[in-house]
């Protein structure tokens, strides 16, 4: 798909969501398994508001694998990039929920995190052609715990960088899916240089900066573009050329927030590709690209599974008329 416009790199995998809400892992009785990963979810939501995007990493070579690519055709991802392992599973998460709708994350079953085919992304089966005529890639942090997948991503965002592609990174923190780690602030502070804008939560930007303040860790890290800082039902915060901001949360009935932060920066890059990065330097089209990315956001927790939960661009314009 020559038309594709970003390129999200990462796992993509199953999150199995706990049938039973407020109950503990050993308590759950069943589980009902949905698409997800968070570079994953970022393309098909940018699909879904018509932003032609493809999707790099690896999944086994089993039933599961097949769903997914499967998935992505069915959505319109372009799946040039999906690598096939031979021997390791396609990933699958355990997702215990609150009664409000949050989330926790309770493992892999029998397996170790490092056993999965989304570790083992091959940097030499990187198709270089991707990366032209692209505006963004956009990768999360998870595939830096594994030394293989590290690789091919620090790869991709190079290849990015040499054909004049902006780089979002969602720091994603999922303590989980590290085999150590303590190792995780260093690793993801080092590949934060490469990156153009940055999108984390507000527990994460704590964990990191030890503050939430976007402004602040645009001064700490002076050659990003942008920092955006998300807190739930708190709505989130800005800097995106040395435009800041803080909005509200719009007023929803949450069901499952799966999903919301990855729609939320499919939002985000939808409107850049749509208006530009230089649109941003106008205070009010900065704050306004910020308000849809967080309708998109919005109407995902709004639905169950984050994939399926994802709305078009007509159906974030009759939520942003309506709020």
């Amino acid at each position: 798909m020559s038309n594709t416009q970003v390129l999200c790199i990462g796992e993509v995998l199953f999150d199995c969501l706990a049938d039973q809400p407020g109950k503990s892992l050993g308590e759950v009785d069943s589980w009902t398994a949905y698409p997800g990963g968070a570079p994953a979810n970022v393309a098909c939501a940018l699909v879904k508001l018509g932003t032609p995007a493809g999707f790099i990493g690896c999944v086994g070579e089993d039933a599961p694998g097949d769903i997914l690519v499967e998935l992505f055709q069915e959505n319109g991802v372009d799946v040039t990039g999906i690598q096939r392992h031979p021997k390791a599973p396609t990933r699958q998460v355990y997702v215990l929920r609150s009664l409000t709708g949050d989330r926790e994350f309770a493992g892999f079953g029998n397996l170790d995190t490092g056993d999965f085919a989304d570790t083992k992304l091959r940097l030499s089966q990187l198709p270089e052609s991707l990366f032209q005529g692209v505006n963004f890639l956009v990768s999360g942090t998870l595939e830096l715990a594994y030394p293989q997948s590290q690789e091919a991503i620090e790869k991709a965002v190079q290849l990015a960088k040499q054909n004049h592609v902006k780089v979002l990174v969602d720091v994603n923190w999922r303590p989980v899916f590290w085999p150590n780690p303590d190792l995780a602030p260093g690793v993801i502070l080092k590949f934060l240089e490469q990156a153009d804008f940055l999108k984390l939560s507000d527990e994460e930007a704590q964990w990191l900066f030890n503050t939430s303040d976007p402004s602040a860790i645009a001064q700490r890290l002076p050659h990003l573009q942008g920092v955006l800082v998300t807190a739930g039902e708190a709505g989130c915060s800005y800097d995106l050329a040395h435009n800041s901001g803080k909005l509200p949360a719009f007023s929803i009935d949450v069901v499952d927030t799966t999903g919301a932060g990855d729609s939320f920066v499919a939002g985000f890059i939808h409107q850049l590709c749509q208006q530009g990065i230089d649109a941003l330097t106008d205070a009010e089209t900065a704050k306004n690209v910020v308000i849809y990315a967080s309708a998109v956001g919005a109407i995902t927790a709004m639905k169950a599974g984050a994939i399926a939960a994802q709305p078009t661009a007509t159906e974030v314009e009759e939520f942003l008329r309506l709020h």
